[in-house]
């Protein structure tokens, strides 16, 4: 192969990441198109398209060696409007246009927090990469389709729902801003060997998912919303509990200490002559 060839072929393996970053683009303005046409099961299934399309970019990337600070950028302008954008106009021309102020700044909201969280995400060094701070975009944004979907499935009018989708928006838009720790599954090698049960509980979630698609997913990233303050939780208590025993033993040594001195003040008093008096 000649050095011609294999520049070429370079620039052509360079381009692949950017592809399938656009075609996450794609779906997210599709899902928009759908949304003001009234097709919200449409919409909310092409915002999980989008999901999708967004994990692979960035695993084509590292497997083809062909990352770079270009894609990283494009990869969160995309995420803006795929995942903060799209999910904002889907729910708000299904459920939120109806109540003036607050349906679309509970949308705004979602939006901006969905820019910031991405900003920290880019600006921000990771210290446990087992874990995201705040939720993840993709991951509100699949929690509010999953919303929008299975009300949808079930021909319920979101125009009446608009007491759940303001909260919903809301506290979507504060856990991605938030330093809820996440657990973001980076440590996971399918290279690695498994328990034979780790795959069947791999399955299931699948066997789920095809038996009732919209409430499935929308119960499974409720779960995921959901984890972020239990384990936090979790740690504050295990940290509370740590700085509790380390108090113990503080006071132990401290009592163990006053213990000593006392019988050293003893044994000087019974050598001194004058204790007798």
């Amino acid at each position: 192969m000649s050095e011609n060839n294999h520049d070429r072929r370079r620039k052509g393996i360079y381009v692949l990441p950017s592809l399938v970053t656009t075609a996450s683009l794609f779906v997210g303005f599709f899902a928009i198109v759908q949304a003001t046409l009234g097709h919200f099961e449409s919409a909310a299934i092409a915002i999980y398209v989008s999901m999708v399309l967004d994990g692979l970019d960035g695993r084509i990337a590292r497997w083809t060696n062909t990352a770079s600070d270009f894609g990283k950028e494009y990869d969160s302008l995309v995420d803006v409007i795929a995942f903060g954008l799209t999910p904002a106009l889907v729910i708000y021309e299904w459920s939120l246009s109806v109540y003036g102020k607050f349906g679309w700044l509970s949308a705004f909201l979602f939006v901006a927090c969905t820019a910031l969280r991405l900003a920290r995400f880019n600006s921000v060094e990771v210290k446990d990469k087992g874990y995201f701070q705040g939720l993840p975009c993709p991951a509100a944004a699949a929690f509010v389709a999953g919303w929008v979907w299975s009300m949808a499935d079930y021909d319920i009018q979101g125009s009446t729902l608009g007491a759940v989708s303001i909260p919903i928006m809301v506290f979507s838009a504060l856990a991605m801003v938030s330093n809820l720790p996440y657990k973001s599954f980076k440590d996971f090698d399918p290279k690695n060997r498994v328990p034979f049960v780790a795959l069947v509980l791999v399955i299931v979630p699948f066997v789920l998912i095809s038996f009732d698609p919209p409430r499935v997913l929308f119960l499974l990233f409720l779960a995921y919303l959901l984890s972020g303050p239990v384990i936090w939780y979790r740690r504050r208590r295990a940290a509370g509990g740590e700085n509790g025993l380390a108090d113990d033993t503080v006071n132990v040594d401290d009592a163990v200490d006053e213990i000593d001195e006392d019988v050293d003040s003893s044994a000087g008093a019974a050598d001194d002559p004058r204790s007798d008096r």
